[in-house]
């Protein structure tokens, strides 16, 4: 399944990259699947996407928590809980 992946402020940084469409493998069918699916890569992804850590997920432009299932096409954001302007 192809899903589009968002990166916010702190995150983005941390990372370094905005934006990427990954085709996730077979297992990942939920947004806490796919953050830590994204936590393999090691390194900065997976201190920054660590278990624990404060982050707020948005599913298809609405907050939302691990449990929420992807579809085809989604996009999944990841933020810090306070971003400013």
């Amino acid at each position: 399944m192809k899903i589009q992946l968002k990166f916010f402020a702190s995150v983005r940084e941390a990372l370094g990259v905005a934006d990427e469409q990954v085709d996730v493998p077979d297992g990942v069918n939920t947004v806490g699947d796919v953050r830590a699916w994204l936590r393999v890569r090691g390194g900065a992804w997976a201190d920054t996407l660590a278990e624990g850590r404060a982050l707020r997920m948005a599913c298809n432009h609405e907050m939302t928590d691990a449990g929420t299932r992807l579809t085809e096409g989604c996009e999944v954001a990841f933020f810090p809980p306070v971003t400013g302007g």
